[in-house]
C-alpha cells in the first residue's frame, strides 16, 4: 500500500489532499490565521498520526483476536525541545472499553503495540530523504 499526502498554500488557499493506493480525499485543515502553512502543525499531526494507527490497528487486532471491542480512547504526546531537534519521550496511552476479561485485554494492547505500522516506523528509525523537484 503506497500512501502519498499534499499540502498546497497560496495567499488564497489551503488544501491537504491523502491518498492511499487508488483512494483520495482531502481533509480540512485551516490555514494560520496569517495565511501562511497549516494551522495545526507537524507534531500534532504526529501524534495524531500515532494515535490514528493504534486505535485503528486496536479494532483490527480485536477483530483477528475475537476480543470484543466497544469503544477506544488514544492519547499521543511528545516534547518537541527546538527548531531542527527531534522530538522526545514520545509515549501513548490507550483505554479499551471491553466485555472481555482483562487479560484478554491486555494481550490485545500488547500485540497491537507489536504491530502497529507507524509506531514501528519510528522506532526503526526509518530515514527521510527529500526527493529533488
Amino acid at each position: 500500500m503506497h500512501i502519498f499526502a499534499t499540502v498546497r498554500n497560496s495567499p488564497t488557499a489551503h488544501e491537504v489532499q491523502l491518498r492511499t493506493g487508488a483512494v483520495a480525499q482531502t481533509l480540512p485543515v485551516a490555514a494560520k490565521a496569517t495565511g501562511r502553512g497549516s494551522s495545526i502543525n507537524g507534531g500534532e499531526f504526529l501524534m495524531l498520526a500515532l494515535a490514528t494507527c493504534y486505535c485503528n490497528d486496536l479494532f483490527r487486532e480485536a477483530a483477528r483476536l475475537g476480543v470484543p471491542l466497544t469503544a477506544a480512547e488514544v492519547e499521543a504526546s511528545a516534547d518537541f525541545p527546538g527548531v531542527g531537534l527531534a522530538a522526545t519521550n514520545i509515549r501513548y496511552r490507550v483505554r479499551v472499553e471491553s466485555s472481555a476479561s482483562e487479560a484478554d485485554v491486555a494481550r490485545l494492547v500488547r500485540e497491537t503495540d507489536a504491530v502497529a505500522e507507524v509506531h514501528n516506523t519510528l522506532r526503526a528509525g526509518v530515514p527521510v530523504e527529500l526527493a529533488a523537484g
